[in-house]
């Protein structure tokens, strides 16, 4: 019995401390399954203390008092599907008449204390049909991204999400986005997640970053185009407004609108092209946005006028030609002058980091999602990549890149550096590489194109 006892105080040590430093493991050897015992049997009386019950019909109650039995207990929402995950567990469950999915976001707190769960998120379905997603530990405290994930066109996973499913950059659906973040917030980590993303894909990357390059110049070998000024963003910009206008041209000469011709094959943009006539899709990563809108005299004013134009054009027409914006920045508010909430306004998704004041999280998500204001300012300084995440239609998530080091995003685009295509428009552009003796070159007009 003594032996039995020491074994018994041996493994409960043991999961205790798996619990405390691999809560992940821990949740794939015994967290799982004391979860879903422990869901199955509160499960009733959880949702009557949460108020998710209703009473019996009408017919129950008349059939028990004409038959002399006690009268029904209330119903609990019904249990469609329960599906551990390697994060949590996936509840889906049936609704009674009467209610609604609105009852059962209301009662997530409640749900996530009855179940002993670390988070709960429900969303509805369809009509009728709720999911509930708990999450049995902190999952962005480390953040793991999982070996498989859904893979598509110009679809890149990028962080982590609160309740453990991957979070998805996916262009054709939402072509341009906002990301906002003060200094040592993560947003440079980020960036290099989304371009390390990129890498494999068949796109061409062009960058501006007026800090002289420093955070895109290492990762040069993959993108088409960069510039490191003002001067040079201007031309660049220039150069994409007209290869968006070449694109509209050989899309408007596609089009094929006779009437024999079946809807789904008119072209409307680049996607709807055959593979051989279809451009590459460009992404265009603005580094500081604020660096491009600021002037300090008249011919600055120009070009800043300049700049922020074609970068407005390129957000209102730019997607149908396969021309995405990424622009990230400290803030990003009507003190930068005209056309910046113009500019702001169509770029539907939003990913806010830690900031330092709510006016500029109201910049990002006070147009489409008040709740997440509050959100982005509770993001403590010491929890660095963790960012709220939104979109126009409300929703918002809380994220979390994972680390992705400045060496291990240069490997990856130097692996992929041959799937760097050349644009005509964008050649003098091409980033010149020195070599290991030569001194640093601004990244102006080079003269050729090398690798």
């Amino acid at each position: 019995m003594t032996g039995f006892a020491v074994a018994l105080v041996l493994v409960v040590a043991a999961v205790g401390l798996l619990r405390w430093r691999r809560p992940a493991w821990y949740w794939l050897t015994f967290g799982v399954t004391l979860a879903v015992v422990r869901v199955l049997v509160r499960y009733g009386s959880v949702m009557d203390a949460c108020g998710l019950t209703v009473p019996p019909p009408r017919w129950r109650l008349a059939l028990a008092r004409v038959t002399n039995r006690p009268i029904p207990e209330s119903r609990s929402p019904r249990i469609l599907r329960l599906r551990p995950t390697r994060t949590g567990l996936v509840l889906r469950l049936k609704l009674r008449p009467g209610q609604d999915a609105f009852d059962v976001a209301a009662a997530s707190d409640r749900l996530r204390h009855s179940f002993s769960m670390y988070g709960v998120i429900s969303r509805e379905l369809r009509s009728g049909v709720v999911e509930v997603r708990m999450t049995g530990y902190d999952v962005l405290k480390r953040v793991q991204m999982p070996n498989e994930k859904e893979t598509r066109p110009m679809r890149v996973p990028v962080a982590l999400r609160q309740d453990g499913s991957v979070h998805y950059r996916d262009y054709r659906a939402i072509p341009h986005a906002l990301t906002l973040g003060a200094t040592e917030s993560g947003k440079s980590v980020y960036q290099r997640n989304l371009v390390a993303g990129l890498a494999p894909m068949d796109v061409a990357l062009v960058g501006i970053d007026c800090k002289q390059g420093v955070e895109l110049f290492p990762l040069a070998r993959r993108f088409s185009a960069l510039a490191d000024d003002p001067d040079t963003a201007a031309e660049v910009l220039d150069a994409l407004v007209k290869r968006m206008k070449r694109i509209y041209q050989v899309i408007r000469a596609q089009q094929r609108i006779t009437a024999d011709v079946p809807d789904a094959e008119i072209a409307a943009d680049i996607w709807d092209l055959p593979n051989h006539l279809r451009p590459v899709p460009v992404v265009v990563l603005v580094d500081e946005v604020a660096e491009l809108a600021l002037y300090a005299n008249k011919e600055e004013e120009k070009r800043r006028d300049r700049i922020i134009t074609d970068l407005v054009r390129l957000a209102q027409l730019g997607r149908a030609a396969g021309i995405y914006l990424e622009i990230c920045g400290q803030r990003f508010g009507s003190e930068l002058g005209k056309g910046i909430t113009m500019l702001r306004a169509q770029l539907t998704g939003r990913t806010a980091h830690r900031v330092n004041d709510e006016t500029s999280a109201n910049m990002a998500f006070g147009d489409i999602a008040p709740d997440a204001v509050l959100a982005a300012i509770q993001i403590p300084a010491e929890t660095r990549g963790l960012a709220i995440a939104g979109d126009s239609s409300g929703g918002w998530h809380r994220i979390r890149a994972p680390h992705t080091s400045l060496r291990q995003a240069v490997n990856i685009c130097n692996r992929h550096a041959d799937r760097t295509p050349e644009l005509p428009e964008l050649a003098p552009f091409r980033p010149t590489l020195p070599g290991p003796d030569a001194t640093p070159v601004p990244l102006a007009k080079a003269s050729s194109a090398t690798t």
